[in-house]
């Protein structure tokens, strides 16, 4: 009870930073399973591919998008229309990222590498596909921790911790989707455990941006929370449902999103 009432008792802002530090720690745990594993088996990376993505889309809801709905009751625009607005802006900014940033996605050839044309290694290319996925993940849970200074009933410190647990749950396979196929390509362990931690440095930066940004501006808060939902849904439309259907197990992929989403609705529902 002791370290809960601590924690209450902080900063929004510290309290994002804190949540994403979890999470990035999760991704490295994930990231350091390379160094008890030989490999893995592409059925399996398919289905923590899809298992991420369930759990992205059932918190873009319950933790996101529900409470921006609810906290734009009573105000002079419909209600879904800060939702909307903020849903669509997300996605387009993640895709003008997208456009730009040289990544390239687990199992593709070199070849096939997105974003402006680089010279960078296939190593660093991975990387950032993986960095790509975590910028909304670590903006979504800052959005969270700041939505709580507005004192609105939507918006609790319960669910912005289940919304930190869930994340961190889906990044630790994650992290083993960077780390493992590099090790495949004849990487030592510690660079492949270094790059797979590596990817989700990004966490804790957008977390804090993201607390900063709505208690400077918490009129913006139903559009932030809407925001991170779009660019959420993005990244798992985009990069992870097509990767988790590339290995040809698409059965698998379906059983962890599905269970992804049940993971991540139950903490939410139970814990928000």
């Amino acid at each position: 009870m002791a370290i809960v009432d601590w924690f209450t008792n902080l900063s929004p802002i510290i309290q994002a930073l804190l949540a994403t530090c979890f999470t990035w720690l999760v991704t490295a745990s994930g990231a350091a399973v390379v160094f008890l594993a030989r490999g893995l088996s592409r059925r399996m990376m398919d289905a923590m591919l899809g298992f991420a993505a369930g759990v992205m889309i059932a918190a873009s809801y319950w933790s996101l998008l529900a409470p921006a709905i609810e906290m734009s009751q009573g105000r002079e625009l419909p209600a879904w229309v800060p939702a909307t607005v903020g849903f669509l802006l997300g996605a387009f900014v993640l895709r003008g990222i997208d456009m730009v940033l040289p990544h390239l996605h687990i199992g593709a050839p070199e070849s096939e590498a997105e974003g402006v044309k680089t010279s960078w290694r296939r190593t660093t290319l991975l990387v950032l596909a993986i960095t790509l996925h975590n910028i909304p993940e670590g903006l979504a849970v800052g959005v969270a921790f700041g939505a709580i200074a507005a004192g609105l009933p939507s918006a609790t410190l319960a669910g912005a911790v289940a919304l930190a647990l869930g994340i961190g749950i889906q990044n630790f396979p994650e992290g083993m989707a960077v780390s493992m196929p590099l090790r495949r390509e004849g990487i030592s362990r510690f660079k492949c455990f270094w790059y797979g931690q590596l990817s989700g440095v990004v966490e804790p930066i957008a977390g804090v941006f993201g607390a900063v940004l709505v208690l400077m501006a918490q009129s913006l808060l139903p559009y932030a929370l809407a925001f991170a939902a779009g660019a959420m849904i993005f990244v798992v439309v985009e990069e992870l449902v097509p990767e988790s259907h590339m290995g040809g197990h698409s059965h698998a992929a379906t059983a962890g999103a599905i269970l992804g989403f049940a993971v991540m609705m139950t903490l939410d529902v139970a814990l928000g």
